[in-house]
């Protein structure tokens, strides 16, 4: 025959220690608020910054396709000024109503404009995290930073030695 073992006598009934709560005790928690708060200090300076040049891509492309427009205005008609021929204006992409100037982060325009010359600047808005950039080209092709994003060396563009639109905190084109 088999025998049953039994229990040592008042264990069954014993009471039994209360459980363990189960959650996070405040000193894991605030380890865990430090390692969140450090890596959000390391992250966000990146994405800023990434975030800018995206803008400031926009920006220079936006110019680049401006200075295209200017170049077949020249080719067509000889000026980069408005031309009347009779009654009919043929107005140049700076004075042209249906050519886009404004954009949501940056406006172009013309701050010099002649028969023979002219300069085309696009300006970031101030309300971008990219304001004070700002970029011009000209009929000669001379592409030159003349404001520097202001949380990048304190807007103060380094200068690039060659004729290129800077693009990058360090300076790089």
């Amino acid at each position: 025959m088999k025998t049953v073992p039994t229990r040592p006598s008042g264990s069954a009934h014993s009471p039994s220690p209360l459980p363990r709560g189960r959650g996070f005790t405040l000193i894991e928690l605030m380890i865990t608020v430090a390692i969140v708060a450090i890596l959000a200090a390391v992250a966000l300076p990146i994405y800023r910054n990434y975030a800018i040049r995206g803008q400031l891509v926009a920006e220079t492309n936006a110019l680049a396709s401006f200075r295209a427009l200017m170049e077949q205005y020249y080719q067509d008609n000889r000026q980069y000024t408005d031309l009347t021929v009779g009654s009919t204006t043929l107005f140049s992409p700076c004075d042209d109503p249906g050519v886009q100037k404004s954009y949501p982060t940056f406006t172009l325009s013309c701050p010099t404009l002649s028969a023979t010359a002219y300069v085309a600047k696009a300006t970031a808005l101030s309300t971008v995290m990219s304001a004070s950039a700002a970029y011009t080209v000209d009929n000669l092709n001379n592409m030159v930073t003349t404001a520097f994003p202001a949380s990048w060396n304190g807007g103060v563009a380094p200068s690039a030695g060659a004729s290129c639109w800077l693009l990058r905190q360090a300076g790089g084109c």
